[in-house]
């Protein structure tokens, strides 16, 4: 309320009477409700955050209610349509692919290259995978899942708290949130270097291969080749795009990149906040989201090494009224207008023109990445300028992979296991499992005690030093009860307490597993905190919190054991409570009252028993290595007689 009326405040003495007069009268100053403020009462800090996050401001400066809730704005067109001069041809009647008789266990769409080293799809004019089949392109702190559409999301440090680009959350369609374009500036056509968001007439190819995915495709004499790939050591994405002219005559062309900012969870909630701007020292498109709090400064940029470019920070701009990618009005415009700035709808779009000469190949290589802060960013896009920086990340990509995923190899007489276990099943445990935690049908983006403990196991051979990293971060998030969080979201360690009874244990079972197998008992004496909360309550599923860091420190040894005592419960049966859930969490009502037992857990405590008396007796603690032999000994009656 802005009148400055007196001290008889007509003007609020009417709203609080309409508020009185309607069903609202019960909610006024309660969340969801309606809250009535003088204006002079509030700071101008205060009224510039409402007025920040408010989805809608209605003013009496603008005219009527009715007009304002009516009002429908139209995108101004500040840049020329494209003026073709030579005439658009028709489209080209669509060609099938030819077979191909070169790849192994091939099902009529996709197969493996002879050495398994790559998985190659062909697509064409309606002939598409079922469902998106992906590629996790990842490392420790960044990350992006790739189709063989070509379409695309991305995040940093965690893939559900902060994405840089939309997930799609549909089980049998693609995100589309990133997408290139090439376009004839001579005829005004234009098409994807990648099977969507706007396919050509002629089949594409995607090679899905270690760190990397590859997408070719020839369209109306130009032969373009997109490779997709992150750096290992920095939360940057590569995305370049060679174009060949295969025809005898010049051709003037322009290269496309587009992505639509999140900078949060969910599009929706963070959209209204991103403000974007063209940085003055390094001339890549910045974004940023200054209302998420839990990755305070965090700025996104997007980038090309050509300095002959156009760029926008619009989407709607961008696409055009009810546009999409497939057809986005930019497409039809002679560049793009350079528009950035707070209160769009916020993306970032370069654009590049450029002429091939006959036989010439054109290499652009676009980035997508995100700094810690502005300067981070920055020296970023600095760091990784130049064609040669993205060739030495690429070796870099290429050299990780092939000294992780060469540590084991296995020959058995089933050649299909083979090409899975030699390479492709741990390449999926480390960039999928550990490092992304996202994929096409959950991108969760968390850690789950069990979850992450189970795919470590499998990198003791070729990546111990990961597995030992990973026992030590579980551990430190271990309540000194000896439960655990269920899963807990980086980087604030916010996240579930539950009553599930197997989670705990995988610590001492991989534990067991990393130390025998690689000797290093180091590790058993490594000192880390607990976590600390309130219990679950009986009556209580689990509850979602961001626990504290506790006072209390203890060697690994002792984590373990603390597993191993907290699991010691026991129903009617002398089977373990099953709490709310075992491994399988579809189980979280047997134990609903504090009674049901699992036969399943009592297995699984067995296994974990009987090696943990053998570390503890190494340790010389034989009194606990003595109880876990007749524990075990126990269960095993137990299990026999009601298992």
């Amino acid at each position: 309320n802005e009148d400055h009326a007196g001290y008889r405040q007509l003007l609020n003495d009417q709203i609080m009477g309409l508020i009185a007069a309607g069903i609202e009268a019960n909610v006024t100053d309660r969340p969801g409700g309606i809250f009535v403020r003088p204006a002079d009462q509030i700071a101008e800090e205060d009224r510039i955050l409402i007025q920040t996050v408010a989805r809608v401001i209605i003013t009496d400066r603008r005219g009527a209610l009715a007009d304002q809730i009516n009002v429908r704005s139209l995108v101004e067109a500040t840049v020329p349509l494209l003026s073709p001069n030579r005439p658009l041809r028709p489209e080209p009647l669509a060609v099938a692919p030819l077979p191909r008789r070169d790849l192994t266990f091939h099902n009529g769409l996709g197969g493996f290259t002879p050495d398994g080293r790559e998985y190659v799809i062909t697509t064409a004019p309606g002939q598409r995978t079922p469902t998106p089949w992906v590629n996790v392109l990842a490392n420790p702190h960044f990350g992006t899942v790739i189709s063989e559409s070509g379409l695309a999301y991305s995040w940093s440090e965690n893939a559900h708290e902060f994405r840089l680009t939309p997930w799609g959350n549909d089980p049998v369609g693609d995100s589309n949130g990133e997408a290139f374009y090439l376009r004839d500036e001579e005829r005004g056509h234009f098409w994807s270097p990648t099977p969507l968001p706007c396919g050509g007439a002629t089949p594409y190819v995607a090679r899905h291969g270690f760190g990397y995915s590859v997408f070719e495709h020839t369209e109306r004499g130009i032969r373009s080749e997109l490779t997709v790939y992150v750096a290992m050591d920095a939360a940057i994405k590569f995305a370049v795009l060679k174009v060949r002219n295969e025809l005898s005559r010049s051709r003037r062309l322009s290269a496309t990149g587009y992505v639509e900012w999140v900078l949060g969870d969910l599009r929706p909630k963070s959209a209204m906040h991103v403000i974007t701007e063209i940085d003055l020292h390094s001339g890549a498109l910045f974004a940023r989201n200054p209302y998420n709090t839990e990755f305070r400064g965090r700025t996104a940029f997007f980038d090309v090494d050509d300095t002959h470019r156009t760029v926008s920070g619009s989407r709607t701009e961008f696409l055009g009224r009810n546009g999409t990618l497939k057809a986005p009005a930019s497409m039809t415009r002679a560049r793009l207008s350079g528009k950035v700035g707070a209160a769009l709808d916020p993306c970032a779009a370069i654009q590049v023109i450029f002429d091939l000469a006959a036989g010439q190949e054109r290499e652009i290589v676009f980035r997508l990445g995100v700094g810690r802060d502005t300067d981070d960013a920055r020296n970023l896009v600095h760091r990784f300028r130049g064609s040669t920086a993205g060739r030495c990340a690429l070796e870099s990509v290429w050299q990780h992979w092939k000294h992780t995923l060469g540590a084991v190899n296995v020959e058995t007489p089933d050649p299909s296991l083979d090409v899975l276990a030699n390479g492709w099943l741990l390449y999926q445990t480390l960039a999928c499992r550990l490092w992304a935690r996202s994929a096409t049908y959950q991108s969760g983006g968390a850690f789950g005690f069990r979850d992450q403990l189970q795919d470590v196991m499998a990198l003791i051979h070729a990546r111990p030093h990961l597995a030992r990293e990973h026992l030590l971060l579980c551990a430190a998030h271990q309540f000194p009860e000896g439960d655990v969080q269920h899963w807990w979201h980086p980087p604030t360690g916010r996240g579930v307490r539950t009553h599930c009874s197997d989670d705990y244990l995988w610590l001492p079972l991989a534990t067991c597993r990393y130390v025998l197998t690689t000797g290093d008992t180091g590790v058993l004496d490594a000192p880390v905190h607990f976590v600390q909360g309130r219990p679950v309550n009986a009556d209580e599923d689990s509850y979602y919190d961001l626990p504290g860091r506790s006072e209390d420190a203890a060697s690994l040894y002792e984590h373990s054991v603390r597993a191993i005592l907290n699991s010691l419960k026991f129903g009617e049966h002398g089977l373990p409570l099953v709490g709310s859930g075992d491994w399988n969490d579809g189980m979280n009502l047997v134990g609903a009252e504090g009674r049901g037992e699992s036969v399943w857990l009592g297995f699984f405590l067995h296994a974990v028993l009987t090696p943990f008396a053998d570390l503890a007796r190494t340790r010389g603690d034989t009194i606990f290595a003595d109880r876990c032999l007749s524990e075990a000994a126990a269960l095993r009656v137990h299990l026999e007689d009601s298992g």
